[in-house]
């Protein structure tokens, strides 16, 4: 058995039959002959509730290109490389656009599976391919934008686990840039005469460092729960019996903060076994020494079942929580 404490950041102490790394294209090819396998980046979106009765694969493929156009950069990067030192590496480069997502824990080759966003920004408005190999045919493919299907924290990668192992993500970050100060939280800066894409950065970092907690401090797996989109019709209801109620305007809908749900109801610091509701961030759930996966699910239940009957949501986790067999689908029905 594979001790995982130190291959997630939430810390819990499980164990899965085997690590393996994939460094070559054949190495990923041979990720099918395992009867069971799941895909690893950083794991800080990543909870093991018990052991895995699997592989744990890794990509360990590096490297970052980048090719400067008249119109752009073409940035190739391998999916092993850290996020954030990435997002650090184009502002050093005066390359402007994903100042608003750094400081996101995790790899590059996870950043379109969850389709990661912040601060009013997705990373999936600067991904032009992914490369990646499909296992069950052992052939590389580069999957389009429009292939890989992204939706809010969501895509092709996602909803298909076990399909695709991703190589490379390709970026194109336009040299035509317009600070995006579109969320709350941003727009103090709109008072400065000249914004810039490391001021932005600045901020985001000094706001993510004062509302979440270093995992490397206080083990955690980032924001628990996604923001849930709720209908026009919905919203108006519940604005009508929470008028402080935080919510976006999306296409179809509201997207509400999950955070202030969950605040809202004297969640914060409540705990099941050594498993808390963060102190000063509601959506991020803390290990404060000894939690098990059974103190995760009762907690998830509980913030689940307390938001439902208030404001009839029902709040769908955003990290990966994985089982016996694997990951998890449905909290309410795993023993635990």
């Amino acid at each position: 058995m594979w001790p995982l404490a130190n291959y997630h950041s939430f810390k819990i102490s499980r164990s899965a039959s085997e690590l393996y790394e994939v460094r070559t294209i054949d190495d990923a090819r041979k990720v099918s002959d395992f009867d069971n396998f799941l895909i690893l980046g950083d794991g800080t979106n990543t909870i093991f509730i018990d052991d895995y009765d699997g592989a744990i694969v890794k990509s360990c493929i590096s490297g970052v290109d980048c090719q400067a156009q008249d119109e752009g950069w073409y940035i190739r990067v391998g999916a092993q490389e850290n996020w954030h030192r990435f997002v650090t590496w184009t502002l050093n480069e005066n390359i402007r656009g994903l100042e608003n997502l750094v400081l996101i824990p995790g790899s590059v080759g996870a950043a379109p599976v969850q389709n990661i966003g912040a601060y009013g920004v997705e990373v999936s408005q600067y991904i032009k391919t992914v490369e990646a190999v499909h296992l069950a045919t052992g052939q590389q493919h580069t999957l389009t934008n429009h292939q890989c299907d992204f939706s809010y924290r969501d895509s092709i990668f996602k909803r298909q686990p076990g399909a695709w192992l991703i190589t490379h993500v390709n970026f194109f970050i336009p040299k035509s840039w317009q600070p995006n100060l579109s969320y709350p939280a941003l727009a103090e800066l709109n008072t400065e005469t000249s914004v810039t894409a490391q001021s932005i950065a600045d901020k985001v970092i000094a706001i993510r460092s004062s509302k979440l907690p270093d995992p490397a401090r206080l083990p955690n797996a980032g924001s628990f729960f996604k923001n849930p989109l709720v209908s026009v019709e919905h919203y108006q209801q519940l604005i009508g019996s929470f008028p402080d109620l935080i919510a976006f305007k999306q296409n179809t809908g509201y997207k509400l903060a999950a955070g202030w749900l969950i605040e809202h109801l004297g969640l914060k610091g409540a705990c099941c076994g050594d498993c808390c509701v963060h102190d000063k961030q509601a959506l991020v759930l803390v290990n404060q020494g000894h939690a098990t996966g059974g103190d995760v699910l009762a907690l998830c239940r509980l913030i689940q079942q307390r938001v439902e009957h208030a404001f009839g949501v029902m709040l769908e986790p955003e990290v990966r929580m994985v089982g016996h067999g694997g990951l998890i689908h449905d909290v309410s029905h795993y023993p635990g």
